[in-house]
């Protein structure tokens, strides 16, 4: 289950080759590199879904944060992990192909030792907000939500921010 301690990641190595699995907690504690997975949820309004991470979660608690995201288990692609926790936090379903890769950020401490595949869709679905996961949510035009980070950034999680000041589509 997406936010386990126990799930199990991939392993990494500087060029993205796996290189071993361990469980999340380990991943974590030794520093490993491993892969993530960041998805903006755009509506047909050009508006971006914006989650308010659950008070409970064990990093970036009550933070607000990229529309869906989380680890990509061992064995799974980036694609299929970004698939999987759309569905997951959001409720909304999507098929690979509607999915737009946006930029592959490098490990760092900003990114918590991860490879961030960052991912664009756009659905005017109903959404249903994973509880365990998110506390909130809303939809932001990008005017809006550049002056809410700008007014006061540590409400956004430090991966968010730098998706957000990406100079390409985010």
């Amino acid at each position: 289950m997406a936010g386990s301690h126990d799930e199990l990641l991939d392993t990494v190595d500087a060029a993205n080759n796996v290189v071993g699995q361990f469980p999340r907690n380990e991943v974590h504690a030794r520093g490993l590199m491993h892969r993530s997975v960041h998805v903006l949820l755009f509506n047909t309004r050009q508006q971006l879904f914006v989650q308010k991470r659950s008070v409970s979660k064990d990093t970036n608690a009550g933070l607000w944060d990229t529309s869906a995201a989380g680890h990509v288990d061992a064995g799974e692609s980036p694609l299929e992990a970004a698939v999987r926790e759309l569905h997951e936090e959001l409720g909304v379903r999507v098929e690979a192909d509607d999915l737009e890769p946006v930029v592959l950020f490098a490990p760092d401490p900003t990114t918590g030792n991860e490879f961030v595949q960052v991912y664009r869709a756009t659905s005017d679905a109903v959404l249903t907000l994973e509880e365990d996961e998110i506390d909130d949510g809303r939809w932001f035009d990008g005017d809006e939500l550049d002056r809410s980070i700008a007014a006061d950034p540590s409400r956004y999680t430090t991966v968010f921010r730098r998706i957000r000041a990406y100079p390409g589509d985010a």
